[in-house]
């Protein structure tokens, strides 16, 4: 077989692996095989310009059409990988087709976590992960009618406010005590219930969904403590799952994602993984991690391009992620687990614009900043370079963070 990389995917990462593979010399064949009815695009914006209108489908396109076919790359879309034949390097689709390959890459990304109540499969009820999705809630999104977000993450809130810009009464249903409780300290969950209850939005925690009622669509949602919200549209947010099962059942190793190594191989030499669907060592943080974001997604993707073309880089990446939320745009630095202090520097109360920075026995591990892009780029810099600061000082904005640095 003539050497050749077959891609399962058309996502982000596998987007980035096709161009960085020619850029750094892959002179064989490329394929990808993607379930999706068109070229690779950008998520972030499903749940926001895209949603809203401001963006079109050729908008968020990652990149051109002509832009694969100059890099002579080949698309099979719409189609999906059923099954991977290690031993004779093969992936067999839902048509029959069987493609061989002499490397593999799995950039098979996520879905979304479905909602296990009765109701949950009723008309108006959708997940927001896709081009063909973002869609459907269009249909449904008009102004004066009710949405309900059951999920009180990023995506539930990006979505909530992408359908309060639409003119729609929305309420927000969180199961846990406080928005993004798993990601975010108390005082950025206080935030963004506040600038969430400001623009409109019926925010309520605590809430756990029972029952998606209604007959030929969604009518209402109902909640253990009796609580019932009326909906024309309800929008499910309650996070995703690796897309694994390809590997999994070729026997590739899985624990929380595909496990791959510093150069994204998996256990099998021949087939690499990127993106949402692994799970990898990250130096930084001395341990392994499934990260969710597009920053991951391109960087192992270059990863993997490197490896393949032999010239192997291993992954040394400081994750960072952004929220775009009315005229809210948070960016996040690094990791916050573990993290014993949170430290807020600017005023968090009564404005829109401050960070808060965590740290673990003074070390700077993450920071979120909301509208102060200067904390988020110095901010890294203090993770990188494991800075121990004075928290008052880090807390006192006529101190620069510059100065903060070893």
């Amino acid at each position: 077989m003539s050497p050749n990389c077959l891609v399962i995917g058309g996502s982000h990462a596998a987007a980035q692996l096709v161009v960085s593979l020619r850029q750094m010399g892959w002179e064989h064949a490329i394929t990808v095989v993607s379930d999706e009815h068109g070229y690779p695009y950008q998520r972030p914006p499903l749940s926001k310009d895209f949603l809203t209108g401001a963006k079109s489908g050729d908008d968020i396109l990652i990149r051109p059409a002509a832009a694969y076919r100059t890099a002579n790359v080949r698309f099979f879309m719409g189609a999906k990988a059923e099954r991977i034949d290690r031993e004779n390097q093969r992936v067999i689709l839902d048509d029959g087709q069987s493609l061989g390959y002499t490397k593999l890459v799995l950039a098979t990304g996520s879905y979304p976590r479905p909602l296990p109540v009765p109701g949950a499969e009723l008309a108006g009820v959708l997940s927001l992960r896709s081009v063909e999705d973002t869609e459907k809630i269009k249909r449904c999104a008009a102004s004066g009618k009710q949405a309900v977000i059951i999920g009180g993450g990023y995506i539930g809130l990006e979505t909530a406010a992408s359908l309060t810009k639409l003119g729609m009464q929305v309420t927000v249903l969180e199961a846990m005590n406080r928005v993004l409780e798993r990601v975010t300290a108390p005082e950025i969950s206080a935030f963004y219930e506040r600038i969430h209850a400001e623009e409109g939005v019926h925010l309520v925690t605590g809430a756990s969904v029972t029952c998606i009622e209604g007959d030929a669509s969604v009518s209402r949602v109902l909640c253990a403590d009796g609580s019932a919200y009326d909906a024309d549209l309800v929008v499910v947010g309650i996070g995703i799952l690796p897309a694994t099962e390809l590997a999994d059942s070729a026997g590739l190793m899985v624990d929380n994602g595909i496990l791959v190594d510093e150069y994204a191989q998996t256990s099998d030499t021949d087939i690499l993984a990127i993106g949402d669907c692994t799970n990898n060592y990250n130096p930084i943080y001395d341990r392994r991690i499934r990260l969710e974001s597009v920053q991951n997604a391109v960087d192992q993707a270059k990863v993997a391009a490197a490896t393949l073309c032999g010239k192997p880089q291993a992954y040394n990446a400081l994750p960072w992620f952004w929220s775009d939320q009315y005229d809210v745009k948070m960016q996040i630095a690094g990791l916050n687990t573990g993290y014993d202090q949170a430290v807020v520097r600017g005023d968090i109360a009564g404005s829109r614009s401050f960070a808060v920075f965590y740290l673990k026995s003074g070390e700077v591990l993450a920071v979120d900043a909301i509208n102060k892009p200067a904390e988020f780029m110095w901010g890294k810099k203090l993770i990188l370079a494991k800075t121990r600061v004075d928290s008052d000082k880090l807390r006192d904005e006529s101190v620069a963070l510059k100065a903060l640095l070893p």
